[in-house]
């Protein structure tokens, strides 16, 4: 298990530094959901400073152990006026956070898990809806603490230990002076050393040089190897300081970087649309572009007869279906100005007010007519022409 400090700045340090690991002791975390995962577990210490994340060992049930990022602590709960601290260990699992997080009591010594409880299980395992109900990404630790407290204050999972009464010490027996006695002496260290041919004293000082300079080099050694350790120790918290400086740069880079795949994703979603639309668009513009080419391909030579022009026989209806969209469109035209020349006679007094209603009654209708046989006639034209030209296009 590897704790982190209370200091907010070095647990964002800690998370940078675990969830930028790789290799075999990394946490099994999907690298899309890593930056997610970070701010859900700030935004839980910021808010319950009780519990701080950790690194520890995590057992299935099929065996395997894996190495899981956990929240652990005391969460509160009020209960009748008093607020408890329940200790609590909130484990994120491999597929967090797309799938909820195992949440498990973890009573002290004195403690112990009441049974039967609506919500934790004898071994600690807290079954909750907002767990069962677990929503990605909407769904968080902050929200799940609120719960567990609401929960708990509801029905404690937890009640204290009755402590045994220790049994009363025996008085110890009188103290004997007679049943003492002093320690044998050790006769070795006062026997001195045996006489040299060559002189003992001058033996003697040459030992006690050589165990001096021993000392001293023992001495050097220790403290030339203290100072390495020193320097090699400093040198490690300067490059973990840069790499983790570096790693909250690269996390908060791939936050901005998914922010901006989204934008470019929808952007290009809002294009594809746009271009579908404009080729519609320049459909229907060739269409009506070879419509009135052909027309006037037709009508090039009639200009000749401008002087005599008669405006009913103007324009020639090629088909039925022309010849009746023109006469809808004429008499919607005509009943629009005869509507409007009510309106004037009314306003100057020429027109009774009853008659005026009758008449423009009698004329909306007639033109609603005219309008709703127009837009028929115009759908009928349009499936010709796209029948047209679809025959030219195979041809």
């Amino acid at each position: 298990m590897v704790p982190t400090p209370s200091n907010p700045q070095q647990i964002q340090q800690f998370l940078s530094s675990v969830l930028s690991q790789r290799g075999p002791s990394s946490v099994p975390y999907d690298e899309s959901t890593k930056w997610l995962i970070r701010q859900h577990l700030l935004n839980l210490i910021s808010s319950y400073p009780s519990l701080e994340p950790k690194t520890a060992t995590f057992m299935h049930n099929d065996g395997r152990s894996v190495n899981l990022l956990q929240a652990d602590g005391t969460i509160p709960m009020p209960f009748h006026g008093v607020t408890y601290n329940i200790p609590v260990i909130i484990w994120l699992l491999e597929s967090y956070p797309r799938h909820p997080p195992c949440v498990y009591v973890n009573p002290t010594a004195d403690m112990i898990i009441k049974r039967p409880h609506s919500h934790v299980t004898p071994s600690g395992l807290v079954s909750l809806p907002y767990l069962q109900n677990w929503v990605y990404p909407s769904s968080n630790l902050v929200d799940l603490v609120s719960e567990l407290s609401a929960a708990f204050a509801t029905d404690p999972p937890l009640y204290s230990r009755r402590r045994p009464q220790p049994p009363p010490s025996p008085t110890p027996p009188p103290y004997d002076s007679s049943l003492t006695r002093p320690p044998p002496s050790d006769q070795s260290f006062s026997r001195p050393f045996p006489p040299s041919p060559y002189g003992g004293r001058v033996q003697v000082q040459h030992v006690n040089h050589q165990q001096q300079s021993d000392d001293a080099a023992e001495v050097f050694k220790k403290n030339a190897i203290n100072k390495l350790v020193e320097m090699v120790h400093g040198d490690l918290i300067s490059m973990r300081r840069a790499r983790e400086g570096e790693a909250e740069e690269l996390l908060s880079l791939q936050g901005g970087l998914k922010r901006r795949e989204e934008e470019i994703n929808r952007g290009l979603k809002e294009m594809v649309e746009e271009k579908e639309t404009l080729e519609q668009q320049l459909q229907v513009i060739s269409m009506n572009t070879d419509i009135l080419d052909s027309w006037v391909r037709e009508n090039q030579g009639k200009t000749k007869n401008l002087v005599d022009l008669d405006v009913d026989t103007a324009f020639e209806c090629v088909d039925t279906l022309s010849k009746q969209m023109l006469d809808c469109t004429a008499l919607d035209l005509a009943i629009e100005d005869a509507i409007y020349s009510l309106d004037k006679s009314f306003q100057d007094g020429v027109v009774p007010f009853d008659q005026y209603l009758r008449n423009v009654r009698l004329l909306s209708r007639e033109q609603f007519f005219h309008r709703a046989t127009g837009s028929k006639v115009r759908a009928a034209q349009m499936e010709a022409q796209v029948a047209t030209i679809a025959g030219r296009l195979h041809s």
